[in-house]
């Protein structure tokens, strides 16, 4: 869905000028005739639907300076550009260290506002980025900091909350690269264990000979090379939260102490004389099938039963393709922050339409480290197919659309595009004969293409014919996203 913008201006003419010029950028607009319905608005928008404010300073009541002071005392996260017509530099400094991230005299130019509105999302997206490593750190990252918009990952949200309220011990399933560890952060986030320990142990990369020692401990002396004791990752976690990565890896032997220690709620050291007690809330993670690891004799069942009380498995990136999009703008903001690329404004529309094509064997992990080596291939301020060469070279070639407008900022969500009306649609040619089915079909195609503003998980779904069918279908009918539709026979 396009973002949301609330305009505040007690100027009706004002109101409707900014509201012609900010439709017409693709995004929302919700407009309040003064300060207080601003204020009464914002607070009551508590996800936060609002992108961005523009404010004006000049109002009768309550005027702009007054809406930032209030707004600064309810630590508000909105970017806010004002604008004035008495542009004096007191009344800029004023409203900077009020709060307000630009400034634009009136009557502004659509060009200056779409500027300042672009900047501002940039450097909006940019604080979210940071605001995410930072709370993740602070282990309260939670469900509502993830990029899960798809319907594929509202139940999984759903079961995610529910689990995080107790201390039930949950089992996240499903391939490699599909953000096992972030729900898992997530769970601890939104738990009553939020900011206390979250240990993450990744049961396939330690040697068998160090496993014992790394999960429960040792004392001093307690073998050869044993110089100082060592807690172990079951007493780091101590009032937190212990994640155990590809817990399918564990040996039998170490799967034994690790049933002992689930039902005791205490671990025994390497050497140590006495059991130590350890409340810990256990996550674990599998990309692997427990069952059939039970079947085949190399995963203990009890202990199985005790890590399953709770399985939540999570889609695949190729179930959840509306969420590329953000996904990709995600990762970008975040890549061009660490590599010193903010010059890159956002992505081609055939390069995104490229990736929400292609299938992501490796899932987000794929996806991200993707994104990374286009940002730093890009040569100029968008990313385009070219900088994704190794998906280019296997994704079925589509017709490319070169065109200025192609480009999709990562200020918006969606390409602003004009749906066709369903008149558009017709059964006879104009000479009076039927069309054919193949005619409709494309009409039909092109038709939901715009419709969905390119969205291609949404065609796929409205039309009931999968993503690779609708892809075969394009290619087989000639359609280009410019929108010309050629003869299924044209040469």
């Amino acid at each position: 869905m396009p973002k949301t913008i609330l305009i505040v201006d007690d100027d009706p003419v004002q109101r409707r000028l900014l509201e012609n010029a900010i439709t017409k950028m693709g995004f929302e607009v919700e407009v309040a005739i003064d300060g207080l319905s601003a204020l009464s608005k914002i607070k009551a928008d508590l996800r936060r639907r609002y992108a961005l404010i523009v404010l004006d300073l000049m109002m009768p009541e309550l005027d702009g300076m007054g809406v930032l002071k209030e707004l600064k005392q309810i630590d508000h996260h909105y970017p806010i550009i004002v604008q004035t017509a008495q542009g004096g530099i007191e009344t800029v400094v004023n409203a900077i260290r009020a709060g307000a991230i630009d400034f634009c005299v009136k009557p502004v130019s659509f060009e200056r506002l779409k500027v300042s509105i672009d900047n501002a999302l940039q450097i909006d997206a940019m604080k979210d980025v940071v605001q995410k490593v930072k709370k993740t750190t602070a282990g309260q990252f939670t469900f509502d900091d993830l990029i899960a918009q798809s319907s594929a990952m509202a139940p999984i949200l759903k079961m995610g909350r529910r689990a995080a309220v107790s201390n039930i011990p949950v089992l996240l399933e499903g391939e490699s690269g599909v953000g096992k560890e972030v729900i898992a952060r997530a769970i601890q986030g939104s738990s009553d264990r939020a900011s206390k320990p979250f240990v993450i142990v990744n049961c396939g990369a330690i040697p068998e000979n160090l496993v014992e020692s790394i999960l429960f401990g040792h004392e001093k002396g307690a073998f050869t090379g044993a110089a100082e004791k060592h807690v172990g990752k079951f007493k780091e976690a101590d009032g937190g939260t212990l994640f155990l990565d590809e817990v399918g890896e564990l040996s039998l032997d170490i799967q034994v102490k690790l049933l002992r220690a689930i039902q005791e709620g205490e671990v025994d050291p390497i050497g140590s004389k006495h059991p130590v007690k350890t409340d810990f809330r256990l996550i674990s993670a599998t990309n692997r099938d427990m069952a059939d690891l039970v079947k085949s004799g190399q995963f203990r069942e009890d202990l199985f039963y005790r890590l399953n009380v709770f399985p939540i498995t999570l889609p695949p990136l190729r179930e959840r393709n509306s969420d590329i999009s953000e996904l990709v703008r995600h990762f970008t903001t975040k890549f061009c922050l660490e590599e010193g690329r903010q010059s890159i404004k956002g992505i081609h529309f055939d390069a995104l339409t490229m990736l929400e094509s292609f299938e992501w064997p490796g899932n987000i992990r794929q996806l991200e480290n993707t994104v990374f080596r286009a940002v730093i291939l890009c040569e100029g301020d968008e990313l385009t197919v070219e900088d994704f060469p190794q998906i280019a070279a296997r994704v079925p070639t589509l017709t490319t659309n070169s065109e200025p407008s192609s480009l999709v900022s990562f200020a918006d969500e969606t390409p602003a595009v004009n749906p066709r009306s369903s008149d558009d649609l017709h059964f006879v040619h104009g000479n009076g004969t039927l069309k054919s089915l193949e005619d409709l079909e494309a009409e039909a195609i092109q038709f939901a293409l715009e419709h969905h503003a390119y969205r291609m998980t949404d065609v796929a779904k409205s039309l009931k014919i999968g993503r690779s069918t609708l892809y075969r279908k394009l290619r087989e009918y000639k359609i280009d996203h410019s929108g010309d539709i050629q003869s299924p026979d044209a040469a």
